[in-house]
């Protein structure tokens, strides 16, 4: 077999360069390529919108024949539509490929076998998908909810396949792999209890404070919507070195307890004052003998 002259041979490749069935061919694919591109964001738009709708249907009430809880329902619906976009891009890659001459089947073989070999070899990465869906599925905490996770404590922003991401109430982030979550205490599950422990001094008539701070607390419940019952005063807590504490609980909305506690202090110290009722405070009595 002879040798082809290599001018003979760039002559054809120019020829087919040249040619406008070429170009015609590439453009097709270049076009098939976005067309696949658009195709996916679309359609992981669309998934994005649909769940959104899903969720906003799940927390309004009396719509639709089973009743899901919000928290839970805003949770799964964030985690759908992380696994919805990764599927869809995960195809428009093999179709993009595919497109490009890529044959998939060794691919996709050779994928199945380093996704073995990765799965023996991050055993942790296993370990953090697997813990993720537990914590959804068993409704441990949703998006949403403040809660306390070894030193890490604050409102869960995102519970992804691998890590969840929980903001402190000052700003910081925390990423913790799903894995490392063994102990959690959710803040957000039930009604928190506000704690308010008054001193007055032993001078004071006890059951007159007493029913003033009783008053008082009614008043602020009626006009503070994290309030869900009428506070309660216990009676007398503690019998301290210069003042008598009276202790005062206020059941509240999830996590509202501190903002309510605060309002209470305020409310009973200004109703104290106004009644003439001294609340202690420390000071020094001088007796002067006289000859």
């Amino acid at each position: 077999m002879g040798n082809i002259p290599i001018d003979a041979v760039m002559g054809t490749v120019l020829d087919s360069v040249m040619s406008t069935a070429f170009w015609i061919g590439i453009l097709w694919v270049l076009t098939k390529i976005a067309l696949y591109f658009v195709a996916g964001r679309v359609l992981v738009g669309i998934a994005g919108r649909a769940i959104t709708h899903i969720v906003i249907d799940r927390k309004t009430a009396g719509k639709g024949p089973v009743r899901f809880d919000p928290r839970r329902a805003q949770t799964i619906g964030r985690l759908v539509n992380n696994v919805v976009s990764y599927a869809v891009n995960f195809i428009v890659l093999m179709l993009i490929l595919s497109e490009l001459g890529v044959d998939l089947a060794p691919l996709l073989a050779g994928a199945g076998v380093m996704g073995l070999a990765i799965g023996f070899g991050a055993q942790s990465l296993v370990k953090d998908v697997i813990t993720g869906f537990f914590i959804i599925f068993e409704d441990q905490f949703a998006v949403g909810d403040v809660i306390k996770t070894g030193n890490f404590q604050g409102t869960v922003e995102e519970i992804g396949l691998r890590v969840t991401r929980i903001k402190s109430w000052t700003g910081e982030v925390h990423i913790i792999p799903n894995g490392a979550i063994t102990e959690v205490t959710n803040f957000s599950t039930n009604n928190t209890v506000s704690v308010v422990d008054v001193s007055i001094s032993y001078e004071s008539d006890i059951d007159r404070a007493a029913e003033v701070i009783r008053r008082t607390a009614k008043e602020v419940s009626e006009t503070n919507a994290n309030i869900v019952k009428e506070p309660e005063v216990l009676g007398v807590q503690q019998l301290g070195a210069s003042e008598v504490v009276i202790r005062v609980t206020a059941e509240c909305k999830p996590m509202t307890h501190v903002g309510v506690g605060r309002e209470l202090n305020a409310a009973i110290k200004k109703a104290l004052d106004a009644e003439g009722i001294e609340i202690p405070y420390p000071r020094m009595v001088m007796l002067q003998r006289t000859e």
